[in-house]
C-alpha cells in the first residue's frame, strides 16, 4: 500500500520545526522512519502533515563526558554502534543494539526515534531506562527534561505533548568498576522482542552488590524497572542462590499475551533472562575489579 497524501516539510532548525508542530494540526515527526513510514504504508498512521527532522543537524550529536554522555535525538544507531568512544563509556548500548532491526535498520534508525516511537519490545529505551536516563523535550513553552521513567507512559505513548519534539537524551555515566549485560530472546535474530532486559551491576571487594540497575522490555505494556529484583540484590553478596531468588522476582506481575507468547510464557522468559542478565553483569564486574587499573 501506499501512504495517504501529506504535505512534506523539511526544517532546517529545531526552532523551525517546531514551529511547524505547533502551526500544523495531525502533523507527525519524522526521524529514521522505520517504524513510521511502514505505519504509513499500511495506513496505521495517516498524518496530514511530515515534518521531517533529517536536515536538522544541530539533533545528530555524541558528546562524552566524563560523568555523562550526551546524545541527539537525531543520531543515527548505527553511528552509536560504531563510536569507540561510546562503546567505552557505555558498552551495554553497543550490545543492545545488535539486537536492533538488521544493519539497515540501524543505518537510518535514531535514538530520538525509538524512544519517541515507544514500543514496548524496543532494545534502546530499555537500555535508557536502566541507565536512568533523562529526555530532553523542545516544545513552544520552552525546554523541559523529565527521567525516561516518567516518559514512557503506555503502549506506544509517551509524555511528550501534541506540539512538543524530543531533542537528546542524557546517559549518567556509571564510575568506577561494574558490570552491564543486554540479553534478548526473539524468534528470529532482528525481530522485535519477545522479552528482554538489560542489568548492570557494581560490585565492592567482597563481592558485595552495591549497586544494580534491571529493565525488562516486551513484558509488559512498557518497559519497567524491576525494583524489586534490585532490592533484593543489593548488599548482598552474589552467588548464584541469590541471583536464582532475586530473578524469581521477575516473573510476578501481569504479562501481555499476544500471538507471539502467552503470558506465562512471557513471565517465564522475563525470569530466564533476568538471570541470564545478572550473571553475565556479575562476571563482568568481577573481572573490571581483577583488571590493572
Amino acid at each position: 500500500m501506499k501512504p495517504a497524501p501529506f504535505a512534506y516539510h523539511a526544517p532546517s532548525s529545531l526552532a523551525a520545526a517546531v514551529d511547524l508542530l505547533a502551526q500544523n494540526e495531525n502533523a507527525k515527526i519524522l526521524a529514521g522512519g522505520q517504524s513510521l513510514v511502514p505505519m504509513m504504508n499500511f495506513r496505521l498512521a495517516m498524518p496530514d502533515h511530515l515534518i521531517d527532522l533529517n536536515p536538522v543537524t544541530e539533533l545528530d550529536r555524541l558528546t562524552v563526558r566524563t560523568d555523562s554522555i550526551e546524545i541527539g535525538a537525531m543520531t543515527r544507531q548505527r553511528r552509536m554502534e560504531f563510536s569507540n568512544e561510546l562503546r567505552q563509556a557505555c558498552p551495554i548500548i553497543g550490545e543492545a543494539l545488535q539486537h536492533v532491526g538488521h544493519r539497515q535498520t540501524r543505518n537510518r534508525g535514531t535514538i530520538g526515534g525509538s524512544l519517541a516511537h515507544a514500543d514496548p519490545s524496543a532494545e534502546l529505551p530499555t537500555v535508557v531506562l536502566a541507565l536512568d536516563g533523562v529526555i530532553e523535550i523542545r516544545g513552544p513553552r520552552g525546554t523541559r527534561s523529565m527521567p525516561m521513567a516518567e516518559f514512557a507512559l503506555g503502549f506506544m505513548t509517551t509524555a511528550l505533548e501534541p506540539d512538543e519534539i524530543m531533542s537528546a537524551v542524557t546517559l549518567p555515566r556509571w564510575q568506577g568498576p561494574h558490570g552491564y549485560a543486554f540479553v534478548e530472546f526473539a524468534r528470529r535474530l532482528g525481530d522485535f522482542a519477545v522479552a528482554a532486559a538489560a542489568v548492570m551491576m557494581a560490585l565492592d571487594a567482597k563481592g558485595t552488590v552495591t549497586r544494580v540497575a534491571v529493565a525488562l522490555a516486551g513484558v509488559g505494556p512498557v518497559q519497567s524497572r524491576l525494583t524489586a529484583v534490585e532490592e533484593a540484590l543489593r548488599g548482598h553478596r552474589i552467588e548464584p542462590a541469590l541471583i536464582d531468588s532475586a530473578a524469581a522476582l521477575a516473573a510476578e506481575g501481569d504479562a501481555n499475551e499476544d500471538i507471539h507468547a502467552s503470558a506465562d510464557y512471557r513471565r517465564h522468559l522475563a525470569q530466564v533472562l533476568t538471570a541470564r542478565g545478572l550473571a553475565t553483569a556479575a562476571r563482568r564486574a568481577q573481572t573490571q575489579m581483577k583488571a590493572p587499573a
